[in-house]
């Protein structure tokens, strides 16, 4: 069920909103102060964020301002303020939408929609990786490259993974220890060159352009332009 923290001082309005949202098929939790409504955004795992800019404690505004250092959840800013100049701050300082009080719970609800689809595209195009016609699914940990679906051990998932996420940059062996192995990995150091090993014949083997190269006397990079 999505879930909506709802951040609100007038606790009426807080209130209908609450119970139209609910109706819906949202689940609501509310905070009425915006000390309360950030400490409950950074730890509640919400997937939206209805946020008044009038709020006692923080501000909507400064709430966003620290929200938006450690999450990217989806806000809509609601406030009786309609100066052109407080909805371009807002906006500037990572809102997703703004809404002027007094608004009709349908369009509210219209832009609770338009926020969500918008996130789940974005998380969705974050969850895909690809190098030529080599293609990572990490949400559904699938590898494809052309028509051909490609198993990969649990390690080698994970290093193929860190190489798509840093395509054409050069790493070294000690980054590939550090990021896939982690850095208090007490093993052999040529472990890296064995799995390179193991999925170069799995994802270029058979394939051209050869994709995972060879940079002598620095490391490893994936590209395309070979």
């Amino acid at each position: 069920m999505t879930r909506i923290l709802l951040v609100e001082d007038e606790e009426k309005l807080a209130r209908f909103v609450e119970l139209e949202l609910t109706h819906e098929g949202y689940q609501v939790e509310k905070a009425f102060d915006g000390r309360t409504g950030l400490d409950m955004a950074e730890k509640g795992g919400f997937d939206l964020l209805l946020l008044d800019i009038m709020l006692p404690g923080l501000n909507g505004l400064e709430v966003l301002r620290r929200l938006r250092k450690s999450k990217q959840t989806p806000v809509i800013m609601l406030t009786a303020r309609d100066a052109v100049m407080d909805k371009v701050t807002g906006l500037d300082m990572g809102a997703d939408d703004y809404v002027t009080k007094p608004f009709s719970i349908e369009e509210l609800l219209a832009r609770i929609r338009a926020a969500l689809r918008k996130q789940t595209v974005q998380k969705k195009e974050d969850s895909l990786l690809s190098c030529a016609d080599l293609t990572v699914d990490v949400s559904r940990h699938r590898v494809t490259r052309g028509s051909k679906e490609i198993e990969l051990t649990g390690r080698e998932f994970s290093l193929l993974q860190f190489f798509m996420e840093n395509k054409t940059i050069v790493l070294s062996r000690d980054q590939l220890l550090e990021k896939v192995w982690g850095y208090d990995y007490m093993g052999e150091t040529n472990v890296v060159d064995v799995y390179v090993r193991y999925l170069r014949g799995k994802i270029d083997e058979g394939f051209e352009p050869k994709l995972l190269q060879t940079v002598r006397g620095v490391g490893y990079v994936l590209r395309d332009d070979a």
